[in-house]
């Protein structure tokens, strides 16, 4: 396919991203919220449509389409957006230029080498584990380092979003929550997860209350 085989920085490249922005999600610019499962309703009416919050978005996946942070962001808000994927974060530097957008691989240490598979730089499929299925589909591969929370962001915000395909309860663990102290966690939580009681425990532990529930997006008020 043509988008597998151009080369970033180009402008055949820029001009199909704002193609990807524009025409082909043109219906999400006309939507009133953005989530996949109206996520961002329900944290507009949970902010009180506050103006100018700041949030941090961790596996932002793609800056319009099924995000929970875009309609924040067209109320005021900006924050941080982390995601593996290159493309993603071009795409973001794009539309959301408010925000700081970052490429990086999040992990509870920093500095570490660890094999990302992928079908191409356009595709949202990527993994850390490549699985009998997967192999079928991610047939490329490159290196990155990993990053700590910490090594990222450096101020205090209002919301957490949380959706590493995952590795969620890994990067969670290592966000001190006392120190940042967000108003409100959203964590992707699957529902055949390992980590799910390990999530709940952790965020009771650290003063974090669960208050609501949007298909398999849980969120917790901190109750500071």
């Amino acid at each position: 396919m043509i988008k597998e085989k151009l080369q970033r920085g180009t402008l055949v490249y820029k001009l199909y991203l704002y193609y990807q922005l524009i025409f082909r999600y043109k219906l999400f610019y006309k939507r009133k919220n953005y989530s996949q499962f109206n996520e961002d309703l329900f944290l507009v009416d949970f902010f009180h449509n506050k103006k100018k919050g700041k949030f941090v978005d961790l596996g932002a996946f793609h800056p319009i389409r099924y995000n929970n942070t875009h309609l924040l962001y067209k109320k005021g808000w900006s924050g941080t957006n982390i995601d593996l994927n290159p493309v993603a974060i071009d795409m973001f530097n794009i539309s959301r230029n408010r925000d700081i957008n970052i490429c990086a691989l999040m992990s509870e240490k920093s500095n570490v080498e660890k094999t990302v598979y992928y079908e191409h730089g356009f595709s949202a499929v990527n993994s850390l584990v490549l699985t009998k299925g997967l192999k079928k589909v991610l047939k490329k591969e490159k290196i990155m380092k990993t990053k700590t929370f910490d090594d990222l962001v450096k101020y205090d915000f209002d919301f957490l979003n949380i959706d590493l395909e995952g590795h969620d309860y890994e990067v969670l663990r290592t966000i001190n929550l006392k120190k940042y102290k967000p108003s409100l966690i959203c964590i992707e939580i699957l529902e055949n997860s390992k980590d799910k009681e390990n999530i709940f425990k952790y965020m009771t532990n650290n003063n974090f209350e669960f208050i609501n529930k949007c298909k398999v997006s849980y969120f917790f008020k901190n109750k500071k």
